[in-house]
């Protein structure tokens, strides 16, 4: 069996090593053979290349369809180790009879703390209280949840928007007025949202429907911002029109703004940096485990095709942190939550890679070569009796007591 893997997936040499000598028998049995691992490079990816894959395992920027896949009359298995799918043409796997899964929430973790450090740095930067602002998520699947969950834990307000997900919920009690609510959040609409004191953007590239998605945030619900908002966009680049938020900008408004996500991508507006409190290259879901969420759900899907069962799980790959444990002495606080938030994840070592950086290396090459960062869960929070605190916990620390 030949896979075919981006370059970027960690751990898909170990996840994959194994399984790629597998071989199916027509009649179903399963026998050894001798197999392939192939990485690439997902921007460059061509037909000829993967001509002969069984199975191929792509990120965000490898577009899928048939342009890419005309040559291959054997492929089986087709795999993102991404959340989204705008980049899979999943009508034409489906008329080919093509297996297909994605990592949905494989990232979610990582981009709601990416978010968690942008508003720390933020906080401190202009003397914020968290806790008095209210903050507005556009967007309440995977990451909007975990975004959500971080701020309940903090006590921070917050408002959720999602037409689609509140109208599955309407659907739901309608058809079943006795039926128990899984999803029991109060939605708003996304006027409401936008009058919070902080935007945050976790939705899909969505071209036409009911709820389009695209330039969601344009010229003209840019004009309704105040002054003294945040707007932070760790999504897809095509959901804010980069050249309105530039005009806003250049027109002397100060709204603060933090964009990982870039219409046009790897292309930017290049001249909208300098106007971005934080600036990043599509990083956001780059922690070790959000990239490596997605190998894992990968290997587990493949291991079910093939029906064999998987022999690795995430933690069998996965090095300690570089600090693995911290030990409070004090009540928790604003200050305390900014220490130990930097301590795993400061965003603005991105910020300045990314301004530093882009015009030298590009914007692919930085998401290539990403320092590696870990997530809090790689982090044990020690504290004594007298400063028990479960926030560090429920942020997705570990914890333990003295």
């Amino acid at each position: 069996m030949k896979i075919y893997f981006d370059e970027n997936m960690p751990f898909a040499k170990e996840f994959f090593s194994e399984i790629c000598h597998v071989h199916i028998g027509n009649d179903g049995s399963i026998d050894g053979e001798q197999g392939e691992l192939i990485p690439f490079s997902g921007r460059t990816l061509t037909a000829e290349q993967v001509a002969d894959a069984d199975v191929l395992l792509v990120r965000s920027i490898t577009q899928v369809n048939e342009q890419l896949l005309h040559l291959n009359d054997k492929i089986s298995f087709v795999g993102s180790a991404t959340i989204g799918t705008d980049h899979i043409d999943l009508s034409y796997l489906a008329k080919r009879n093509i297996s297909f899964h994605s990592a949905p929430g494989c990232n979610a973790i990582s981009v709601a703390e990416y978010v968690l450090s942008a508003l720390v740095v933020l906080a401190e930067r202009y003397l914020l209280n968290l806790s008095s602002l209210t903050v507005g998520i556009v967007g309440g699947g995977n990451t909007g949840t975990r975004l959500s969950e971080k701020l309940t834990a903090l006590g921070i307000t917050h408002k959720i928007c999602d037409p689609l997900l509140e109208r599955q919920q309407t659907q739901k009690h309608v058809e079943d007025k006795t039926c128990k609510l899984t999803d029991t959040r109060n939605y708003v609409s996304l006027t409401e949202v936008l009058a919070c004191d902080v935007i945050s953007l976790h939705v899909p590239k969505i071209v036409g429907g009911d709820h389009p998605t695209d330039k969601l945030i344009n010229a003209d619900n840019l004009a309704l911002l105040r002054e003294d908002q945040i707007l932070i966009s760790a999504c897809r680049g095509d959901v804010i029109d980069n050249h309105a938020l530039l005009a806003l900008k250049e027109s002397g408004h100060a709204l603060k703004v933090v964009l990982d996500v870039w219409q046009g991508e790897p292309e930017v507006l290049e001249a909208l940096i300098p106007y971005t409190e934080i600036a990043t290259a599509h990083i956001a879901g780059y922690s070790l485990e959000g990239k490596a969420r997605g190998s894992e759900m990968l290997y587990q899907a493949l291991c079910q095709q093939l029906e064999i069962t998987p022999k690795y799980q995430l933690k069998n790959f996965l090095p300690p942190a570089s600090i693995p444990r911290v030990e409070i002495n004090q009540d928790f606080s604003q200050i305390l939550l900014s220490q130990l938030v930097k301590m795993v994840y400061d965003v603005r070592r991105d910020d300045a890679i990314f301004r530093q950086q882009l015009s030298v290396q590009g914007f692919d090459s930085l998401r290539k070569n990403y320092p590696v960062r870990r997530e809090f869960s790689a982090v044990t929070v020690t504290s004594s009796a007298k400063t028990l605190s479960d926030v560090p916990h429920h942020l997705g620390f570990n914890k333990t007591f003295n």
